[in-house]
């Protein structure tokens, strides 16, 4: 039956004994090793893996340097992980440095990524001198004598060495969505942008008119790692019992920072829309990041729209906590991804390649990901979110086709191998005056 035929009927609530108590993970675990080359040849072949090698080996003896600001939580975090053991491995020796600051310093890089998003905000002197202030001591502290240096994000950009004959090239790589920025703080930013031997967006509309070659680059997802790899359908149900999922039941799942840009509220809203004619539980699960303060105001936002509703689960979830979240998706229906902006989206990816019918925002990169009713289904406005969630709900057949074709988009274009190689190309394209070819 169409789902918007069907008629309206109320939830079932979920009775306060069947709810578990969450459980608390008040330490990380042991960090589990990174696997190596050879551990992905069963996923992508060894065609694949040998082309890796054959790349690197021009590279061999090459530094890199790689620089964020902060070293859990988040994709880029989560992708440094991955691949800086694996350059190594092919011995192009590469190193991970993180920026430091205080809370003054993250209030104004976290109101500077609204703004490059296209927030409104008025760019102050003091905000500009806190900036400055805290670049330069993280310059002082760090040594750039790598052959190419990397700096992500903006958070970081004013590192950039000014000097004619600084050693190495310099690249800046952006994963945020600059298709809107605010004009201010992009006029602030982008002379030191521009002293960069090149740029890197994850989508062609994040692009903006530079004096320096621009290169396109997708993220990617590990499905080795602890948040992608297969899991036992025991561990999904010891999960779903922890935190009182009721699995006999359809779940919708969103995971995700809890950032207003996110639309977490909107999540809440557009199923209880769609609860009104399909019986279902809603999965809010995330957490937040070390250089993101305004997680907490914006959880408990959440939790207000949330109300007292039983079928709403909130999990305020520590960045160690990979396995669980691995879980959670994989236990989902359908997972939702309704961003207001998005540099790319990695929890689509992450969903997509466990098989799962995505909803995504129509926002930055993730169409790059979600080809309308191909991989997955894109949605503009909370009510679209709602009738999309009916829909997949009431035709289950659909819904799996949607899986199938998201994973093998994943499997083509935003696995790590695939990430690994783009860097080793753009490497060679750098370096190549100094390459022995």
């Amino acid at each position: 039956m169409d789902a918007l035929k069907k008629q309206p009927q109320a939830p079932r609530p979920i009775h306060p004994e069947r709810r578990a108590a969450p459980r608390t993970w008040e330490t990380p675990p042991a960090p589990v090793p990174s696997p190596h080359l050879d551990d992905y040849q069963s996923i992508v072949g060894a065609a694949v893996i040998e082309e890796l090698r054959l790349l690197a080996r021009e590279l061999k003896g090459k530094t890199v340097k790689m620089v964020n600001s902060t070293a859990v939580g988040g994709g880029v975090a989560e992708m440094m992980n991955r691949l800086v053991p694996l350059l190594n491995e092919l011995e192009v020796t590469t190193h991970w440095d993180v920026i430091t600051g205080g809370n003054d310093f993250f209030e104004v890089t976290k109101a500077f990524h609204n703004a490059l998003h296209g927030s409104p905000y008025e760019l102050t002197r003091q905000a500009q001198e806190i900036f400055l202030t805290y670049s330069e001591q993280n310059r002082r502290r760090m040594q750039f004598n790598e052959d190419v240096v990397v700096i992500h994000d903006p958070q970081p950009a004013a590192l950039v060495n000014t000097g004619q004959d600084r050693p190495g090239r310099w690249i800046w790589r952006c994963h945020i969505d600059l298709s809107n920025p605010h004009p201010q703080v992009w006029g602030f930013l982008r002379p030191f942008i521009e002293r960069y031997d090149a740029a890197i967006f994850s989508s062609q509309s994040f692009a903006r008119q530079l004096p320096i070659p621009q290169y396109l680059f997708y993220p990617c997802i590990d499905p080795l790692s602890e948040k992608n790899k297969d899991l036992d359908d025991t561990f999904v149900r010891k999960v779903c019992d922890e935190f009182g999922i009721d699995r006999s039941r359809p779940i919708v799942t969103q995971v995700s920072r809890f950032d207003r840009l996110k639309d977490p509220v909107g999540v809440v809203q557009a199923f209880k829309l769609a609860r009104k004619y399909v019986d279902c539980q809603l999965v809010l699960a995330g957490g937040g990041a070390s250089d993101d303060p305004e997680g907490a105001v914006v959880l408990q936002e959440v939790r207000e729209a949330a109300g007292n509703d039983p079928d709403v689960i909130i999990l305020d979830l520590p960045p160690w906590c990979a396995l669980e979240i691995n879980a959670l998706q994989r236990a989902s229906t359908v997972v939702v991804q309704k961003s207001l902006k998005e540099g790319f989206g990695l929890t689509v990816t992450e969903a997509l390649w466990k098989g799962k019918p995505t909803i995504g925002g129509a926002v930055g990169g993730i169409p790059n990901q979600i080809i309308h009713k191909m991989t997955g289904m894109l949605v503009h406005s909370v009510e679209g979110c709602a009738y999309q969630i009916r829909y997949l709900l009431t035709h289950p057949d659909f819904a799996a086709q949607l899986g199938r074709n998201g994973r093998e988009h994943v499997k083509e274009n935003f696995l790590m191998t695939t990430n690994v190689r783009r860097w080793l190309l753009l490497l060679q394209i750098l370096l190549r005056n100094g390459l022995k070819v």
